[in-house]
């Protein structure tokens, strides 16, 4: 018998049914009930597999319950519902309700309750609209599946598709908006998989996974949840060999959530694969409790705080991920999470790129770091960090920064163009090999007090101030390491520090090649150092270091050892020194040098630095007219060079009233220099100092750098003999303070710092002729310090201020860095250059000066690259720069 098909019309007086209910009783499975179009007002109970729609299309019929509370339509069998519009009254309870068999419901408009599938019954929704319900909109809670395709769910006042039980859920191509819970949740031992799907506005989560549930997404996109947009408390633990279970995120984004963007907590198993996680209000993605998270191949951009959380005893692995613009750290590690991070880029984060602390452990390979304004990793606490070939590069503060009690184990690290390279200041287990450290503003490797860091075939080049530093009772071991063209001294070593330094180089140093201050100590052996523009080795006083086997070459001097100094020499040598104490190599080796003898009195040869006949050094005398030379050569600082130039003529008319017999006015020469970074605050400062010294008001006119490190102890009484060090060492000169308002802590911190404060206010009235300290950093924060304490303000009385480079200057910086360098711009280069830095952001993190010789540093990189592929290239090819070798757009 072939199916039938039933009309229903509510007028009608013969051949149809009145009633959808009258129809539905006539019909057998499988017949079709046409419905002309109207309002029925019915308690519609389909228990048939018929086919009920619309004759003339959706949106024709209205369907609505006759007693509030109760479904308009219950389906209890394998029906099918096309076109139909069913209208509740109470958007609590439930309006369309499916309890048996298979129904579809298509192209649907379903408002003013919710879709409900209970027990056993399964339930397909296509081209359809669920809207103006409580509570939910769609809920499956069955042993049968759910399928949504092509739909939208919206205007809930509550969650927007439910799946709990044992449910099984299919959406493909459905949107969830304007919900005002989650969009959707999946709890239970429910299963979810949602294919091309958006969630869009939700007042809660984005997505919800609680219990043993277990959801996959697939190129999805959830927008704009007011809280976490996936947030995932329980999941399905996911068998390693088993593609089920967890919650799995492939393709799609996530954006401007009003929280996290993906979070998973308790017993959460998320993996997260080639997706966008962006304008996240929080972390882009957290991990706490026990979670697993699994991150491949994504891209994690302007986060509202730390890019990659994981916490609590969370496990992650974050593979190939891309992360950039986080305003916290970009990935952070705490409590006892582990995280295992292969490849990716973290890029321009507000804090550390990679922080790790409590007891979490980090294992990193192939990272990059580009562009931070801290550490590049920092490791914290007892945290524990592994990191093999890693390269930093950018950091405002260290490359890698260790304290507290962190340990670290690090195979192959580059820092380059940081402000420090490595700073190990813990007193954990740090082993370190083969690090190179490339163009860092102060030392390339840092060993804290205390700290005992193992270095192993590390290399340093071209550190700004000092390749190594040993602080005060360190005990470091550095083997087969390097060290060349340093501004400062090659490896400093202060009171009681006490390295062990075997089978390592140092050359080409702007200071010493070896500085052992007072008091400290050290074992070094098999050491060459060469083309030391001071003494290779000099020995503060009371210092007590063993010098076995060093060679020292190419250098005016090789030993200089001050009052009360008591060096072991055994077995060291010279070769083409001028003024050598070390015999040359072959000749008798020269034995312990005498405790407070001079070293040149030691070889019995002239000193290589005139001395007059007190035994004291000669500084060389300077012109003033050269000096002030000097300083118009600089690029820019049109104003400061006005400021410098009046105040030399008024010390010069201080200085011809005190030959005349008459009395000096009262002058200040402590001086605030306030500034962006890179406007050539040190440059002056340098040069001032030794103008100082040129118009006979300063002895000799060098310059001291310090900052809060170098001012500000660690414990009770340790900041006052530590400030007074510093200043007594620029006695005769300046001291410069960079970054002076750090020594101002916030109201009510226990901090050192005003002490460092009191101790240099006193310090600069007992000696107010002999050194001048220049205070800098930026303006705003200038003035607060200057107000915190009383005696600043008299004492800084004049404040020049160091403005930004235009365009123009940044050129000539360029220009000037090539000149010394054998390089020349084409006039094309130039113009690209010009509009290079027009386009670069003048914001916080622009480094004037310094992002001139960065970019210049860039392009003789790419040049280098450039000019290898060609086949013969000329001598003009290797010095002159294009426009193709311009770095990529700001």
């Amino acid at each position: 018998m072939s199916p039938a098909t039933h009309h229903v019309r509510p007028n009608a007086r013969r051949g149809a049914f009145r009633s959808l209910a009258d129809a539905v009783r006539a019909a057998d499975n499988e017949d079709e009930i046409r419905i002309a179009p109207g309002e029925y007002a019915e308690r519609l109970l389909v228990d048939r597999a018929v086919t009920l729609v619309a004759e003339e299309g959706p949106g024709t019929v209205r369907l609505t319950p006759v007693e509030p509370g109760l479904p308009a339509l219950e389906l209890a069998a394998s029906a099918t519902v096309h076109g139909l519009t069913v209208l509740g009254a109470d958007p609590s309870r439930p309006l369309v309700l499916v309890t048996a068999g298979t129904t579809e419901l298509r192209e649907c408009d379903i408002a003013g309750g919710r879709v409900e599938a209970v027990r056993a019954a399964s339930l397909r929704i296509t081209r359809s609209v669920v809207r103006e319900a409580a509570l939910a909109g769609v809920h499956a809670d069955t042993t049968g599946s759910l399928w949504l395709t092509d739909t939208l769910v919206t205007g809930i006042e509550g969650t927007g598709v439910v799946v709990s039980g044992a449910a099984t859920a299919h959406l493909t191509d459905s949107t969830v908006r304007a919900v005002g819970g989650s969009g959707v949740r999946v709890r239970g031992e429910a299963t979810a998989v949602l294919r091309r799907c958006a969630v869009d506005k939700p007042g809660r989560n984005g997505l919800l996974v609680e219990e043993r549930a277990a959801v996959v997404l697939d190129e999805c996109r959830l927008k704009d949840a007011a809280a976490e947009a996936v947030r995932v408390l329980g999941s399905a633990p996911r068998a390693e060999d088993d593609e089920s279970g967890g919650v799995r995120i492939t393709g799609g984004e996530v954006t401007g959530a009003g929280a996290a963007g993906i979070l998973a907590a308790g017993t959460g198993d998320v993996l997260v694969s080639t997706c966008s996680v962006r304008d996240s209000a929080a972390a882009g993605v957290s991990a706490d409790g026990s979670a697993r998270l699994e991150l491949v191949d994504c891209r994690i951009n302007d986060s509202g705080a730390s890019a990659v959380v994981v916490r609590g005893s969370a496990r992650a692995v974050v593979a190939d991920t891309t992360v950039r613009g986080a305003e916290g750290n970009g990935i952070l590690v705490g409590e006892r999470a582990e995280v295992r991070i292969v490849g990716g880029t973290v890029r321009d984060t507000s804090y550390s790129a990679v922080h790790v602390a409590g007891e979490a452990t980090a294992e990193l390979a192939a990272l990059r770091v580009e562009d931070t304004p801290e550490h590049g990793i920092g490791v914290t606490e007892r945290g524990r960090l592994t990191a093999e070939d890693c390269r930093l590069t950018g950091c405002g503060l260290s490359g890698l920064h260790l304290e507290g009690y962190a340990a670290a184990t690090v195979d192959g690290l580059t820092v380059r163009r940081s402000r420090n390279g490595v700073t190990a200041q813990s007193q954990g287990e740090v082993r370190i090999k083969d690090a190179r450290i490339v163009d860092v503003e102060r030392a390339g490797l840092t060993c804290g007090p205390d700290s005992a860091p193992e270095f192993t075939d590390c290399r340093v080049g071209g550190a700004g101030t000092a390749g190594i530093v040993v602080a005060e009772k360190a005990t470091p071991v550095l083997r087969d390491c390097a060290v060349s063209g340093t501004a400062g001294s090659g490896l400093v070593v202060a009171r009681d520090g006490d390295p062990t330094v075997l089978r390592t180089t140092v050359k080409d140093t702007g200071k010493n090649g070896l500085f052992v201050d007072a008091g400290g100590k050290g074992r070094y052996e098999d050491c060459v150092l060469s083309a030391t523009a001071y003494p290779a080795v000099h020995v503060g006083g009371d210092a007590h270091p063993v010098l076995r086997a060093l060679l020292v070459t190419d250098c005016e001097e090789d030993l200089s050892v001050d009052e009360g100094a008591r060096p072991e020499a055994d077995g060291c040598v010279s070769r083409a020194v001028r003024n050598a104490v070390w015999p040359a190599p072959g000749t008798a080796a020269a034995g312990p040098v005498p405790a407070g003898v001079p070293a040149t009195a030691a070889a019995g040869s002239p000193s290589a630095t005139p001395r007059d006949p007190d035994g004291e050094e000669e500084v060389p005398e300077e012109s003033l007219e050269d000096l002030l030379a000097e300083l118009d050569v600089l690029v820019g600082l049109e104003r400061v060079k006005n400021d410098v130039s009046s105040l030399v003529k008024l010390m010069q008319m201080v200085r011809r009233r005190e030959e005349a017999g008459l009395a000096a006015p009262p002058l200040s020469r402590h001086l605030v220099f306030a500034g962006n970074p890179g406007t050539g605050k040190t440059t002056v400062a340098r040069l001032y100092g030794r103008i100082l010294a040129a118009v006979g008001l300063l002895d000799r006119g060098h310059l001291v750098e310090a900052d809060r490190s170098a001012l500000v102890g660690e414990y009770v009484g340790h900041t006052g003999p530590k400030t007074q060090r510093v200043f007594e060492e620029a006695m005769g000169g300046v001291l410069f303070i960079d970054e002076a308002y750090s020594l101002t802590p916030a109201a009510g911190s226990n901090d050192f710092g005003h002490e460092a404060i009191a101790t240099l206010v006193k310090l600069m009235e007992d000696h107010r002729d002999s050194v001048v300290v220049i205070v800098a950093g930026y303006p705003d924060e200038m003035e607060h310090f200057i107000d915190s304490n009383p005696g600043l303000a008299s004492r800084f009385s004049r404040t020049l201020l160091f403005e930004d480079y235009d365009t123009p200057e940044l050129v000539s910086i360029v220009e000037h860095h090539a000149e010394r360098h054998q390089y020349r711009l084409t006039e094309p280069a130039r113009e690209a250059l010009g509009a290079y830095f027009e386009a670069t952001p003048r914001g916080e993190r622009f480094g004037n000066g310094r992002t001139a010789r960065q970019t210049f540093q860039a392009m003789t990189e790419r040049q280098a690259y450039r000019v290898a592929e060609m086949a013969a290239p000329d001598e003009t090819d290797l010095i002159t720069l294009r426009p193709q070798d311009l770095p990529e757009w700001p």
